[in-house]
């Protein structure tokens, strides 16, 4: 019978380099389950994209360990693999919030053991233009902070690092005329913030993005944030926000499948934590379970 091939793709620096301490028990984890394991530490930003696209085909299996961005660039490059191989992961970041939304274990060890002996689940991936992302795709306030925090910062303070960055920018807040178009309504204002996501916590917090969150049924959460006229309106938006109180007068939030964003100005987007381009025109599509992912068993 023929070995089952497995490429591990991790990312040596995430979570404060935990995967040292734990690497030859996640080999020794895929090497009983019947793989014949290739292990590739990432060198750079972006490698995990090469890898994902020009390799995978050749396995049956691809694993990753790292944060939030390892996973979106394994993701975006299996998406542009000529053959979609199924993903584990094995969360090492310092928010993790996709492996949160699919209940994968926290212990490095029990996430490999998931990702070789779960279950394969059929996961939704939004597309953003030419690009991919799993779990959410966001512009203004605060979402530049993933990406300008360094890893060191992350490491130590973990979710905290968001919001302290964040709360620098509180003096600088910007808006943005937008006009989106979905495939029920058409809406146009000033917005502060907007995500569009596929999960069940963003940044560590859960229940953010809505109640009845599915991954699978071929819908996006939206939640965007229209411009504050003082800072008390700005404070009120941001807690009715972490509590998920839906103020109509401040917010839009609605579920939809197909966004196309036109803005006046280039603006900034991050993809699942990691810095995704400016851009005046954004189309941000819904492809319905096209991605498997090992999850634990029910």
């Amino acid at each position: 019978m023929e070995d089952k091939r497995l490429l591990f793709i991790y990312n040596p620096k995430a979570g404060k380099g935990q995967i040292k301490n734990w690497l030859l028990d996640i080999l020794d984890i895929f090497v009983k389950a019947g793989y014949v394991v290739t292990a590739r530490p990432t060198q750079y930003a972006g490698e995990a994209v090469e890898l994902a696209a020009n390799r995978t085909a050749r396995y049956d299996l691809v694993v990753c360990s790292g944060g939030d961005g390892t996973l979106d660039e394994v993701v975006t490059g299996i998406m542009k693999s000529v053959r979609r191989r199924p993903i584990g992961y094995i969360p090492a970041g310092s928010t993790n919030d996709f492996a949160r939304s699919l209940h994968i274990p926290r212990s490095m060890k029990k996430a490999a053991e998931v990702a070789v002996g779960g279950h394969s689940f059929a996961c939704d991936v939004g597309s953003f233009n030419d690009n991919s992302f799993i779990y959410i795709a966001a512009f203004g306030l605060f979402t530049d902070v993933s990406y300008e925090t360094s890893q060191e910062v992350k490491n130590v303070l973990g979710h905290m690092a968001y919001v302290l960055e964040g709360m620098k920018k509180l003096a600088a807040v910007k808006a943005y005329h937008m006009r989106i178009y979905t495939q029920e309504t058409v809406i146009e204002d000033d917005f502060l913030y907007g995500m569009v996501t596929n999960s069940v916590s963003v940044g560590g917090f859960k229940g953010i993005t809505g109640k009845y969150v599915d991954l699978s049924d071929g819908l996006f959460e939206v939640t965007l944030i229209k411009k504050p006229r003082n800072l008390e309106e700005l404070n009120q938006i941001l807690g009715a926000l972490t509590r998920r109180d839906i103020d109509a007068a401040q917010m839009y939030c609605f579920k939809t499948s197909y966004l196309k964003v036109e803005a006046e100005e280039e603006i900034a987007w991050t993809l699942d934590g990691e810095f995704g381009g400016r851009h005046t025109d954004v189309v941000i599509e819904n492809q319905r379970q096209a991605l498997r992912i090992m999850v634990p068993e029910d």
